[in-house]
């Protein structure tokens, strides 16, 4: 009999052994009554409790645990599924590229670490229903990280290493009656590791379901549906059915369109089955419209009795090459996608139905139409989940060697280290991971493309892999984004895919002879506070038969891990947060969905609007409708228009807009606008008409918004400006008012106080900005090294000799400001000197009235030498009971120069703390652009009120450098401020990548000429 040797663990030729052949992922039923209750009388789940014990490494793990005889029922206790490191055992560990083992132990590919490789012993003792007694007992582990041993009663059973497909086992020889002890050895690091190098937290266990199967006297081991259309009408389908069957009786077959049988046919069982049936006038499965008929399959013994019944879900659909272009059933298509790890922060990599079903519900709603499994085959809810929801998808299989061929690119290592490549050893597993991910996941409708795996350079192994997928299915095409890196066997992939290119650099290649259709299969570095300028992206995708046929943004949820800090609050941790090390940190938060509650980041708005299928642009007469459906008309949905003055909808009607597919239309506005005073804007939204499942009816899928129309009334007469009283102190100059009074210091350089009806509302003197907190983009392009003197200039400007001289003598600094008296208003000006290199100024002008208004404006006189500033405005610092914002501007999300396309002009209202969006590391957040006015308030509507045009504006608890020296959410300070910034503008937030792109020019501060900004605040 077979033993177990774990010297072969190392070994990449020893992959499996014992492994039955991989199938499609349908579930087997006793008979139809069985499905409804949602019950298996073949199937027994063996999830629970197991017992366990850890070791460091095999050479400490307990040997002959596996034995019949040794008692494992005083071991520990541990649940499946689950990691071991998310149940007390060994630590969670994030890297990206690196080897998690690199610093640590030397090993080379062929070797595994040996002296830190947690093993994990499981033992689960159980019995053979009755109802699965006299049958062959099978059992499947949906997904092990990374290599597992089994053993039966002492018996071994088999192996098995790819953690991301299923690996089922015969176990028919070793049952008994009774008690049964099932035992499993896991291994962390496995031959195989040196091909999982994703960029993810680094588990092992046995993370997904493990259950028995019973297979009855005649079963269907395995289903493989094909829809071929005859013709280019879509009229008519062949729908081509494959099944592996074992025993004698009969397979029934009986296609349905809900209640409705297209066909039945009744067959006797034999090994393979293969037939083919036409049905006409399919209803086409797209993401647009998700179709879907069910195929009953039922198996009878030869007394006539169903043994085993299943459903599989059938999609009519076509996708191809075509006249150099991706077509989905006849028509160009374009994947506005997103990039999934299977990630929960509870549970790792273990992710419940419900989470994966919020996942695919926000895409839905937020117009994602299509899924890369990044980069490993997911659990199979998801695909059915894609189907029936209507998501296209790249299907990926478990490969990825990045840190292999990233040090042979660096020259720290020769090709020799780089795996697969072309190296013998290595073939056999990869190709059995193709037909593994192929076998599993073939019905779904929802795939389109296969994708060999990622980041793993180029060579034979992986044309050969490409060549697998294309034997086994002529109905989808394959991809691989690693032949840009290595171009030996450019064949590898059907189209061109690339990660992180520049649109000029896409345009570049589709303009070389013989390109081929162009991906991005990564885009948009989402990490932290980003995805800015995303619209250039889809700009392009949208011009007309573009070979940029669209992208997946990276990535679709933070990978973080709850985690206590050490006054016992949960807070979402990264990596290094576990003792980790080597480490990427927060690397792995680049998400627009946040981690925890999986909801939607702020990045989520403009993702929607840029995705959306219907475009609309709106002008002062009329609005025209582009329908980039492929399937649907813009009747599908309601249309209503909506007129606003001031942010205010004044007025809004129904419409009735019909637009072909993949067509434009005009249609006058439907108003005629005032000619009161006032700003007018008017928006066309589109929403769905009747409840999805993913929306309820109502639910905005687009919408387009100008400001069509501004009236500003000629002033006819000019209204009497309020008295002023100025008094000119030795230290203080106070300019008072009925309602108000404020007090400007020589000796402290400012706007020292500001009383409102009798009560002081400032903190601090308001002070000249030019700062934010950096995001994840500015540290990856070096920007705070760059701008670094614009943060020294906020922090540290003075008042003190800076630009006031009198006869050639510079004055002391209590003759700055200066102070000027006019008919209705004063004028009192400060002049900063910064300590930049050259040292530079700049003034800030107050112009106090007497109702309270005091008008600002900050000037500033570029210097050649230094370049734009990350910000160019004002800092105020208020009591954090004003802790109430409104404004006028663009929203409800927050906004930037270069993401603001997805938001609409408005007036919002939420609360200080609000704004603090929840990136992984605190960053700069909470901007609003284009702001009118914006105010805060406390609970008694008592606050401040700052109005400008087209400002920007934020509101809150810390200040730019607070945020900026808090790693995680818990290190920042107790809120004792609201710490409101105006702006002229803020540079752009940038997302092309994370690690060197910068921000595009046109969204910087242009600095070549003199720079103003006015706004007014005045007490409410």
């Amino acid at each position: 009999m077979a033993q177990f040797d774990y010297s072969k663990v190392k070994d990449p030729t020893f992959f499996k052994e014992n492994v039955l052949a991989a199938h499609s992922s349908h579930i087997a039923y006793g008979n139809k009554g069985e499905l409804f209750d949602g019950k298996s009388s073949l199937r027994a789940s063996l999830d629970g409790i197991w017992k366990f014990s850890y070791a460091v490494n095999y050479a400490s793990s307990v040997k002959g645990f596996e034995k019949a005889e040794y008692d494992c029922t005083s071991w520990n206790d541990i649940r499946v599924p689950a990691h071991i490191q998310m149940e007390g055992y060994d630590s969670p560990q994030y890297s990206n590229t690196q080897y998690p083992w690199d610093g640590r132990e030397d090993v080379e590919p062929g070797e595994i670490p040996e002296r830190f490789n947690p093993v994990a012993s499981y033992v689960k003792y159980f019995e053979i229903p009755e109802r699965m007694k006299g049958k062959e007992i099978r059992i499947a582990f949906a997904g092990v990280e990374s290599g597992m041993a089994l053993w039966l009663n002492g018996s071994y059973v088999g192996y098995s290493e790819d953690s991301f497909t299923p690996s089922d086992f015969n176990l028919t020889p070793y049952i008994k009656d009774g008690e049964n002890k099932l035992a499993v050895q896991v291994f962390k690091w496995t031959s195989s590791s040196w091909c999982e190098d994703q960029d993810f937290f680094r588990f092992s266990g046995i993370y997904r379901s493990v259950y028995l199967y019973a297979v009855p006297v005649v079963h269907v081991e395995d289903i493989r549906i094909k829809t071929l259309f005859d013709g280019e009408d879509f009229s008519r389908s062949a729908l081509e059915i494959t099944t592996k069957v074992s025993g004698s009786g009969k397979v029934r077959f009986t296609l349905k369109d809900g209640q409705e049988s297209i066909f039945t046919k009744q067959v006797d069982a034999e090994k393979e089955i293969r037939f083919t049936e036409v049905v006409e006038k399919p209803r086409l499965w797209s993401a647009e419209e998700p179709n879907l008929y069910q195929l009953e399959i039922e198996a009878t013994d030869a007394s006539g009795e169903v043994v085993e019944y299943m459903e599989q879900a059938v999609g009519f659909r076509k996708f191809e090459m075509k006249d150099n272009r991706m077509l989905l059933n006849g028509k160009r298509i374009v994947f506005k996608g997103v990039n999934r790890h299977e990630f929960s922060s509870v549970s790792g990599r273990h992710v419940t139905y419900e989470e994966l079903e919020k996942d695919i519900i926000t895409m839905k709603q937020n117009n994602i139409n299509a899924i890369r499994t990044c980069h490993y085959p997911d659990d199979v809810d998801i695909y059915d989940l894609c189907d029936r929801y209507g998501l296209y998808m790249i299907a990926e299989c478990n490969m990825e060697s990045h840190g292999t061929w990233d040090a042979y690119l660096r020259g720290i290592k020769d090709m020799s280290y780089v795996v697969p490549d072309d190296k013998p050893d290595w073939e056999a597993m990869m190709l059995d991971r193709i037909n593994s991910c192929y076998q599993r996941d073939k019905n779904h409708a929802a795939i389109v493309l296969w994708s060999c795996g990622n980041e793993s350079y180029g060579g034979q192994t992986i044309y050969k892999m490409s060549e697998l997928f294309r034997q086994l299915d002529d109905t989808r095409l394959v991809h691989y984004e690693g032949v840009f890196h290595d171009r030996r066997y450019n064949d590898t992939s059907d189209m061109e895919s690339r990660m992180y290119p520049k649109v000029y650099e896409i345009e570049e290649y589709l303009n070389t002879p013989g390109a081929k259709p162009f991906i991005c299969c990564e885009y948009s570095h989402a990490m932290g506070n980003s995805c800015g300028a995303i619209h250039k992206y889809t700009d392009l995708a949208d011009k007309e038969n573009s070979g940029y046929q669209g992208g997946f943004i990276w990535d679709y949820i933070d990978q973080s891990i709850y985690k206590k800090d050490r006054y016992g609050k949960w807070f979402l941790a990264y990596g290094g947060d576990f003792g980790d090390r080597p480490t990427d940190y927060n690397f792995s938060g680049n998400g627009i969905a946040y981690g925890g509650e999986r909801n939607a980041s702020p990045k989520m708005q403009e993702v929607k609007f840029v995705y959306q299928n219907l475009a609309v642009t709106v002008n002062e007469k009329n609005f025209e409708v582009w329908n980039k459906n492929l399937f649907v008309n813009a009747d599908t949905f309601d249309c209503m228009a909506y007129l606003q003055r001031d942010g205010v909808v004044i007025a809004k009607q129904v419409l009735a807009v019909s637009v072909e597919p993949d067509s434009k239309k005009t249609y006058p506005i439907p108003f005629e606008i005032p000619e009161y005073e006032g700003e007018y804007a008017v928006t066309i939204s589109f929403m769905l008409k009747e409840d999805k499942p993913w929306a309820k009816a109502g639910h905005e899928v687009a919408f387009g918004q100008a400001v069509v129309k501004k009236v500003v009334k000629p002033i006819k007469y000019m209204a009497k400006e309020k008295p002023y009283t100025l008094i000119r102190g030795v230290y203080n100059t106070c300019v008072r008012g009925a309602e108000f009074e404020v007090l400007f210091s020589s000796l402290n350089g400012g706007l020292v106080s500001y009383r409102y009806a009798g009560k002081e509302l400032i903190e601090e003197i308001p002070k000249p900005n030019f700062w934010r907190a950096p995001v994840d983009n500015d540290y990856g392009n070096d920007m705070p090294q760059h701008y670094a003197q614009w943060k020294i200039a906020s922090m540290y400007l003075t008042h003190k000799g800076a630009g006031i001289r009198r006869e050639g003598v510079e004055c002391p600094q209590y003759e700055n400001p200066t102070v000027r008296e006019e008919k209705d208003y004063a004028v009192i000006t400060y002049t900063y000197k910064m300590p930049t290199i050259p040292a530079t100024e700049c003034q800030v002008e107050y112009r106090v009235y007497g109702d309270g208004r005091i008008k600002t404006t900050l000037s500033y006189d570029p210097v050649k030498e230094l370049k734009d500033m990350p910000e160019f405005g004002m800092i105020f610092k208020f009591n954090a009971d004003y802790d109430n914002v409104e404004w006028y501007g663009n929203g409800p999300e927050e906004t930037y120069e270069d993401r603001k396309e997805g938001a609409k002009l408005g007036i919002y209202k939420n609360h200080v703390m609000d704004n603090m969006a929840g990136y992984l590391v605190p960053q700069e957040c909470g901007n609003k652009t284009d702001v009118r006015y914006g105010k805060i308030t406390d609970r008694k509507g008592r606050g401040i009120l700052f109005t400008g045009d087209s400002m920007s504006f934020s509101a809150l608890p810390y200040t730019p450098h607070e945020i900026e020296n808090a790693k995680h959410a818990y290190e920042l300070p107790e809120v004792h401020y609201t710490v409101v910034r105006v702006s002229k503008q803020q540079m752009g937030i940038g997302g092309d990548d994370s690690w060197g792109a910068p921000v595009h020019p046109e969204y910087h501060i242009d600095a070549d000429r003199r720079l103003e900004f006015t706004f007014t605040f005045k007490g409410i």
